[in-house]
């Protein structure tokens, strides 16, 4: 059974908001005392929260469907109806959270920080809230808003300052052991370490945490063994501490080679480059131990590392090597001190942004895309035709008609509102506003002046337009095809039709 899980996925389902409340209100000797209904509650939201008791994400492997109350519906007299329940569920100091397609949307680093995993929906406005000198007696509601459904993959990478990476036993969990209160579990086998252990070090005035990385092999940053499942969890550290066995049975293997194995795969991995390295030769209480520490020290000097012959058995230079990591710890805090810097990102609307937007499509449809207009859509009931109108006053207002006759829809044209399988289609009727007058003509004319008549004028220069219009009968043959129609009460000009 699984004890550390540092990688899910989390099906985060936010609560609908509730819808507003249709209602009269009814006295005695006054059956019509107005509208009254209340507006829907607020659904519920999905928080992730940072807890400092929580290290591993195992609740979520096994419950990975998260789902928050819904609002309830409003209410007449009056009354709103109460808000659904926040959900806030909490998850380990270091994780960070993606979207489906691998966009970081937040690293949560920090007790108590706090990420919205899914912002619940709005509630309707009842018929009271959308009265108004115009519309007395509203005989609608709005509909609650459907909460926000999210796939997150959550990836915990631990927060720690130093990162102890090495072979496997090569004494890193033996070593954290001895420098912290850490109590990892230690055999002499491989792979000992299954998860990543954190310990708290105190050297000096100084306090840092020390991670134990599972052993790295030759191909990890591939997936081979179990280095590429917690390379992550080096990302974070400010230095590195390469923890060489020098005591080792196997022939084949010794610290220099050691130390250029685990270079190669962190150099795979990318990122870490810039990362200070130290080298900590272990097991020197061991004979043979010792003479390899001895060996090796000053080819790995030379090569630009600072070395600690150290034993996690004997306690043998452990003072030395943590009062250096305690040295890289202060510099790295001093120098993120004065990078460090409150900025304020302010990302305003654009002055000519109208908040949606109209796509001519190549079947000849239209597609009407915008987070206001496909909130609306969500909230109106069509059962109720009151309900359907008010919702097209909004997007004749907001300037929806007039953007989709400059693209070229006409009566009957086909509109979508919103993208996918949410988005409601329905048949264009254009209004007045939009331009309906006009849309039997080409666009900068106007059907209604390129009349027959004016070729008549044109034989009669003794009549004004006035004058001939009194003369005139007009009749509109099709109200889509304003077509004018002229008799001529008389029988002259015969060539006028």
């Amino acid at each position: 059974m699984a004890t550390f899980v540092d990688q899910v996925t989390l099906y985060a389902s936010a609560g609908k908001g509730g819808d507003g409340c249709v209602s009269v209100k009814r006295e005695k000797f006054k059956p019509l005392g107005g509208p009254d209904g209340g507006n829907g509650g607020r659904g519920g939201d999905i928080t992730l929260v940072v807890d400092p008791n929580v290290t591993t994400l195992l609740d979520f492997h096994h419950s990975p469907h998260r789902k928050a109350t819904s609002g309830r519906a409003g209410y007449g007299d009056r009354k709103d109806g109460p808000s659904g329940e926040d959900l806030t569920l909490s998850v380990p100091n270091g994780t960070v959270i993606y979207d489906v397609d691998g966009n970081q949307l937040a690293d949560l680093v920090g007790n108590g920080t706090i990420f919205i995993a899914a912002q619940g929906g709005r509630g309707g406005l009842g018929n009271l809230a959308l009265s108004s000198a115009k519309r007395r007696a509203p005989g609608f509601a709005l509909l609650g808003e459907p909460g926000e459904d999210r796939t997150l993959v959550l990836e915990l990478k631990s927060v720690a300052d130093i990162a102890l990476v090495g072979f496997p036993s090569a004494g890193k969990s033996s070593l954290i052991a001895a420098i912290s209160a850490a109590r990892p579990k230690i055999a002499d086998y491989p792979f000992t370490t299954l998860i990543p252990n954190l310990g708290v070090v105190q050297a000096g005035g100084a306090r840092f945490t020390v991670a134990d990385v599972p052993g790295l092999i030759p191909g990890a940053s591939q997936g081979k063994g179990l280095g590429l499942e917690f390379l992550r969890h080096v990302e974070r550290c400010v230095a590195l501490v390469h923890v060489l066995d020098c005591g080792t049975l196997e022939t084949d293997r010794d610290p220099i080679s050691d130390l250029e194995a685990i270079e190669s795969e962190l150099a795979q991995y990318g990122g870490l480059e810039d990362r200070p390295r130290m080298i900590a030769l272990n097991k020197i209480d061991l004979p043979d131990g010792a003479a390899m520490a001895e060996m090796v020290a000053d080819t790995l000097r030379d090569r630009g590392y600072e070395v600690y012959p150290v034993s996690a058995a004997s306690r043998e230079g452990l003072t030395e090597l943590t009062y250096a990591m305690s040295r890289l710890i202060q510099k790295s805090r001093a120098e993120a001190a004065v990078q460090e810097r409150t900025r304020i990102v302010l990302r305003p609307v654009a002055v000519d942004d109208s908040g949606f937007t109209v796509k001519a499509n190549a079947d000849e449809s239209f597609t009407v895309a915008g987070a206001k207009i496909e909130r609306w859509v969500r909230q109106t009931d069509f059962r109720n035709a009151e309900a359907i109108g008010y919702l097209a006053d909004r997007m004749a207002q907001l300037g929806v008609e007039r953007e989709l006759f400059k693209k070229g829809a006409i009566a009957g044209s086909e509109v979508r509102v919103g993208v996918g399988e949410a988005a409601v289609v329905f048949d264009w009727e254009p209004t007045i506003e939009a331009g309906a007058e006009l849309l039997g003509s080409a666009r900068g004319e106007d059907a209604r002046f390129d009349a027959p008549w004016r070729g008549y004028e044109k034989k009669h220069d003794q009549l004004n337009e006035d004058e001939i219009a009194d003369q005139w009968e007009y009749k509109v043959a099709d109200p889509h095809t304003p077509e004018l129609i002229i008799e001529d009460p008389t029988e002259e000009d015969e060539g006028v039709q």
